[in-house]
């Protein structure tokens, strides 16, 4: 009787943390395509002689677009400078996701994902009434602090699975990220349309700005969150098995350095791995407008296509196969598709080859993080999940640091060829680590090739 009602409870709470994450991913991924408008509301001109502080900081990113291409720099510089700006974020991401999982561990789940969700809902405000560049800076900080509490999320996923179902639980976190990434750009950019300060120009004195709306329409989105959470989590993780203590100097690399060797060496190789994928996600548009001429809502209907293929991998092929193959087998089987992906996309000049690459491509990240993630957490003890799914999503935010800003200008050095099949030479290290450990590592979980 006992053993049913946990069954159901950690249904019940699989459901609550898909709603969180869903809405979390809506809110931060409402953005993106901002983000040219954005950033060009904001770049100074640099073809007026008097320049600030922020003129002065982006000067550098300037001279390599000149370098670049000389007929368009402000274009280049744009894109540029938004990779850095989405790197700042997943820095602070990297830096912040070992941590809250590490209090959570201590002082439990809910009260970890309550205050951050309260950080994201103020990190919202701020952008709300960022009239001037640096208050936009400070909001993308504190969300970026803030954001790190998927590694909260994820420890309640592995608090509630058995461990033969834990890469079936983790795919319920890729498909709320797979929803929330196909209608959070889709609701940013109809509401990115309308600007508070064309209707109420006085407006404009207080910090609003023409992005205001889609600021607020997340803010909305975190308070709903956080009502959510508070009235229907309940604390996945007993006293009984918390944590006792937190590191007293948390080490910013510890992914790396970690005294769990199963969970180090599998960081490693996410990150590999995820440093190319992430690069690719950035400039994935960029080749197809130089291809294909996409236009921005045929981008936005690709980014749809990924969407629901991820969503297709992670809720069925993830879930029904993983029982069956074991996390070893998907994790082997994700990381060989990215390879192909990297490859066909290289060399896709015809739309039916590019859109079965962006499946192939679809399929590796649907396969890879669950599988990967269930695996840390199965190295893991129960004391410890929220530290090592820290450190685990921290090397992903480490990755995104690195990936897009590279990348970008990688694609735009040498062109998009180039560029991908470096990707595709960088899943290949990852795949020869991971078979490595596999070797080494018999028993890496639980499940019948484990």
């Amino acid at each position: 009787m006992e053993e049913k009602y946990k069954v159901k409870e950690g249904k019940r709470t699989l459901k609550i943390i898909f709603f969180t994450l869903f809405l979390d991913l809506v809110g931060f991924s409402i953005i993106f395509p901002l983000f040219p408008a954005l950033l060009d509301f904001y770049i100074p001109d640099f073809n007026k002689p008097e320049q600030g502080l922020l003129a002065k900081l982006i000067n550098p990113i300037y001279n390599i677009a000149l370098s670049i291409d000389p007929e368009n720099p402000k274009f280049i510089t744009t894109v540029l400078f938004g990779g850095l700006l989405g790197s700042l974020y997943s820095l602070l991401q990297f830096i912040f996701a070992p941590v809250w999982g590490s209090m959570s561990d201590i002082f439990g789940r809910k009260k970890i994902l309550l205050i951050t969700i309260s950080g994201l809902a103020i990190s919202y405000l701020i952008w709300a009434f960022s009239g001037s560049f640096w208050l936009l800076i400070i909001a993308r900080i504190f969300g970026g602090i803030m954001g790190g509490n998927i590694s909260v999320a994820t420890a309640v996923v592995a608090d509630v699975t058995p461990e033969d179902k834990r890469t079936s639980g983790m795919a319920i976190v890729g498909i709320a990220f797979g929803l929330g990434f196909v209608l959070g750009p889709a609701i940013g950019g109809y509401l990115g349309q309308f600007s508070l300060i064309e209707i109420y120009p006085n407006l404009e004195k207080f910090g609003i700005n023409p992005f205001s709306i889609v600021a607020f329409f997340s803010l909305l989105l975190s308070i709903i969150n956080l009502i959510w959470v508070s009235k229907c989590l309940n604390e996945s993780l007993p006293l009984s098995k918390r944590s006792k203590y937190m590191e007293k100097s948390f080490r910013i690399f510890s992914a790396f350095i970690s005294e769990n060797q199963k969970v180090k060496v599998l960081n490693s190789t996410y990150l590999i791995y995820m440093i190319a994928f992430s690069g690719m996600e950035f400039t994935l548009t960029f080749l197809a407008v130089d291809r294909f001429n996409f236009s921005t809502i045929q981008n936005g209907l690709m980014f749809v296509y990924i969407g629901l293929i991820l969503v297709i991998t992670q809720g069925l092929l993830v879930r029904k196969f993983t029982p069956v193959v074991g996390e070893k087998s998907i994790c082997l089987v994700g990381i060989l598709s990215g390879i192909i992906a990297f490859i066909f996309i290289a060399f896709s000049y015809n739309l039916l080859i590019f859109f079965l690459a962006l499946a192939v491509m679809s399929l590796s990240i649907g396969t890879t993080s669950p599988s990967m993630s269930s695996l840390v957490s199965l190295c893991s003890k129960e004391s410890e999940q929220g530290k090592y799914l820290g450190l685990f999503r921290a090397t992903g935010s480490l990755a995104r640091t690195i990936g897009p800003f590279t990348a970008a200008i990688l694609y735009f050095l040498y062109g998009p060829q180039y560029s991908y099949i470096i990707g595709a030479i960088l899943v290949s290290i990852s795949l020869a680590i991971i078979i490595r450990t596999f070797m080494n590592y018999k028993y890496l979980g639980t499940n019948p090739t484990s």
